[in-house]
């Protein structure tokens, strides 16, 4: 078994290293499910390195998913009113079905006890079958669903997903 490691992004060379990786999953894995004129978009606008170091300097935290000291992932969280938003956890298509969003679900389960934050919530489209599938084996509930215009006649159609880490 290869060793995972959460190791978060501080220097800019991180922050680009998960900026291209997030341009090759976001085309690989998204382009059937929301097209690729939206993958464009949204890419540039939350994904890319200016993008990242924006969200950095308002607060987020970056972790690079090491396994076998490569670069196989990532995930971007935010705490906001006691619960922890989750608002990327990709992996790369080659480290896929090694378990390693299990091992993120633990990392930032760990992460929220240590900060007493209560629950971890997302967002995920609502035709993303297979991740859909991978929270609801995690124990994430769906709450609600919601419909939000992100500009350029695009809009995220996701369903809000929640665990509770308190129980």
């Amino acid at each position: 078994m290869e060793k995972v490691e959460f190791v978060k992004a501080q220097s800019d060379e991180d922050i680009r290293r998960v900026a291209v990786l997030a341009e090759e999953i976001w085309h690989e894995h998204f382009t059937d499910i929301i097209g690729e004129a939206q993958v464009n978009y949204m890419v540039e606008k939350f994904q890319s390195y200016p993008a990242l170091k924006a969200q950095i300097a308002d607060g987020y935290e970056y972790y690079q998913i090491m396994y076998g000291g490569q670069l196989a992932g990532y995930t971007g969280v935010h705490p906001e009113d006691g619960r922890l938003f989750l608002s990327k956890l990709y992996l790369h298509k080659d480290f896929r079905g090694k378990h390693l969003s299990t091992k993120a679900f633990h990392f930032l389960t760990e992460l929220c006890r240590k900060r007493n934050l209560s629950s971890i919530w997302l967002t995920c489209n609502k035709h993303n079958d297979h991740t859909l599938k991978v929270y609801d084996h995690l124990g994430f509930h769906t709450i609600r669903s919601e419909k939000n215009d992100i500009g350029n006649g695009f809009y995220m159609d996701d369903y809000i997903m929640e665990y509770s880490v308190t129980g």
